[in-house]
């Protein structure tokens, strides 16, 4: 928030210019002295009662559209005009939004007369990045490295998605693209402490699914063990993040983040800052929540929007992992991601404590590296115990609210196989159920359920693909790795022969439908799909 002085600053130079005072100092001037004076602040907080009006009066068809726009000038005199606006129609309201913000578009399908799709992609990587931001624009968060962007509505870098598309920069040689994102990141955890969602002021309640180590893990493939030790204080400090609370909570007890189980280990879990719909997608949380209330009038709408932004942290927004069922069917308006352990998230943190374990050593911080080390043993410890279904040999979610789990078959299963956290049995067993359940025409289907959510049936993604196949090929399950690779590379590259494009996501059950769901259509460019699709067509 703006301090006292620096409000009452803002506000005479706002009365001076409406006044259209002559003499003083140069108003250009002083409105960006203003400007860089006001703190990075959410859309809802930085527009106040005209944010609200855009998104409930649905001036835009995609919620996201007017949480991207960029203020023409000072957001001040903005909100004073808007507070003096005589016509509050809908369309006078939106008249004055074009007036005073750029709208911004989604990016245009690009397309090439290559006949070749790694050419393809490899022309996208220009069309997808975006240089180092110069300063502050309306919602986002200025990087001082270029990077790259998923592509259609996603006009900001992406936590999670930058790994896999990582992949394929490191497959097309654009190493120094790969250092500058692992830069921006690093630059984004000593500024904020986390990595968020992505580079936008309404993602700092949130992160994602921690693949900052991993990321380093890439660069060090390329520039040696030293990368590991020179970026050890920000994967320290990542850890740090997802483990805010682990010393004031008792067993059985739960708080942001993390998880203490009846046996005194610690698991986590995904969360948000925040218990407000988000700015993204703030008509259809309003919408949600609603329908949440009449569901089980014992909830809170606090609680269903705290549930959606956990959701949108897990980047599995949204999933019948984090749902329960009304008359028979997946609801939305069930969601109950805080009461779940996800064993993604748990394999993921595994994975941060070894590498900072081995950083550490590198760096001669030999107790630093043992006690990294076996808080890695004990959380895979507390993974198999709580996450392994016997009954259905495989790993799932766990809801530490019912003590037990969750019972839903979904792709997360395969992440204890990527870090080789499992005994072969229990991998063998996977690859079965794999085969048996999982595998489709196209690659592997992201959950058995049809459920109208993006991340279900039918849709298969890249990074689940990647995931399932690298997780296999650990425990020499090959045949069936590379049957799910040839399938998707196939898919990835029928669904280009017709389109030329690259899209989010695939339909893996029926080859001739795209694939939907969710609250959005589905984008093309398409980031961590061009990774993917180099790394696995290129082994």
């Amino acid at each position: 928030m703006l301090t006292t002085t620096r409000f009452f600053y803002s506000a005479f130079l706002v009365i001076f210019l409406l006044a259209g005072c002559k003499s003083g100092p140069d108003p250009d001037q002083e409105l960006q002295m203003v400007q860089e004076e006001i703190e990075i602040l959410p859309p809802g907080e930085l527009y106040g009662d005209l944010f609200e009006q855009v998104q409930t009066r649905s001036l835009f068809q995609d919620s996201k559209t007017f949480a991207d726009a960029v203020p023409q000038y000072n957001v001040g005199l903005i909100r004073q005009r808007y507070e003096m606006l005589d016509d509050t129609t809908t369309e006078g309201l939106k008249d004055f939004v074009v007036q005073h913000f750029m709208i911004p578009q989604n990016e245009a399908s690009f397309k090439t007369d290559s006949s070749s799709i790694h050419q393809h992609i490899q022309k996208l990587w220009q069309v997808l990045q975006r240089p180092a931001d110069a300063e502050k624009s309306g919602t986002l968060i200025p990087l001082p490295n270029p990077y790259i962007v998923p592509g259609g509505r996603f006009r900001e870098i992406y936590y999670w998605d930058s790994y896999f598309t990582m992949l394929g920069l490191q497959t097309d040689g654009e190493v120094e693209t790969i250092q500058h994102m692992v830069d921006n990141f690093a630059y984004l955890i000593d500024t904020y402490g986390f990595i968020p969602n992505g580079n936008r002021t309404y993602y700092l309640g949130r992160s994602q699914p921690p693949f900052f180590a991993m990321m380093v893990r890439v660069l060090s493939e390329e520039k040696g063990d030293a990368v590991l030790k020179k970026y050890l204080p920000q994967l320290e400090k990542e850890y740090k993040f997802w483990m805010s609370g682990r010393d004031s909570i008792q067993s059985g007890e739960s708080m942001a983040r993390i998880v203490k189980m009846p046996d005194g280990s610690i698991l986590n879990r995904y969360w948000d800052n925040y218990d407000t719909p988000r700015s993204e997608s703030y008509r259809e949380d309003m919408e949600t929540a609603k329908k949440a209330l009449e569901i089980n009038p014992s909830l809170t709408k606090e609680e269903v929007y705290r549930n959606l932004r956990a959701g949108a942290e897990s980047g599995w927004d949204f999933s019948s992992r984090w749902l329960s069922k009304v008359d028979g069917k997946f609801s939305l308006a069930t969601i109950h991601t805080t009461d779940i352990i996800p064993v993604d998230l748990n394999a993921l943190l595994y994975n941060l404590e070894k590498t900072i374990a081995k950083a550490a050593m590198l760096a001669g911080q030999k107790d630093k590296s043992r006690v990294y080390l076996e808080k890695a043993d004990a959380r895979r410890e507390a993974l198999l115990k709580y996450c392994w279904s016997k009954a259905d040999t495989f790993f799932m979610d766990y809801n530490f609210r019912k003590k037990a789990l969750t019972g839903q078959f979904s792709l997360a299963g395969m992440y204890p196989l990527f870090f080789n956290m499992v005994t072969p049995e229990q991998a063998e067993s996977s690859a079965k159920v794999i085969r048996e359940k999982f595998l489709k025409p196209g690659g592997v289907t992201t959950t058995l359920y049809h459920t109208g959510e993006q991340w279900d049936a039918p849709n298969g993604w890249a990074p689940l693909q990647y995931i399932t196949v690298k997780a296999l090929e650990n425990y020499d399950e090959n045949e069936l790795a590379t049957t799910i690779r040839d399938r998707w590379v196939k898919l990835n590259e029928d669904v280009y022969s017709r389109t030329y494009k690259m899209t989010e996501k695939y339909n893996v059950e029926d080859l001739t439908k795209e694939s939907g769901g969710g609250e959005y259509p589905t984008q093309d460019g398409f980031g961590w799909s061009n990774g993917v699709y180099q790394k696995l067509s290129s082994e």
